[in-house]
């Protein structure tokens, strides 16, 4: 167990909404760079698939739909060679 993190003094209702906000905004923050990170992801994934029109960009699932069939045609490319 943590010291400090035990149940300690009674918190006050402003304290309660100070910790409460504290922590929602660490978890939004959290999310928002999780997102970020995915995102990144998502585009350095775009920039080695072949799509045709160059310049048109694939929704997300359109991206992993068209990674996942890609890699499957170049591994069965592989196979039958």
């Amino acid at each position: 167990r943590r010291p400090g993190r035990g149940r300690g003094a009674p918190r006050t209702a402003e304290t309660a909404q100070r910790i409460k906000r504290s922590r929602r905004l660490k978890a939004n923050n959290r999310e928002r760079n999780r997102m970020h990170n995915l995102n990144a992801a998502l585009d350095a994934l775009r920039d080695v698939l072949p799509t045709f029109p160059e310049d048109a960009k694939l929704t997300k699932i359109e991206t992993l739909r068209f990674a996942h069939n890609y890699i499957w045609a170049l591994t069965e490319t592989l196979r039958l060679a």
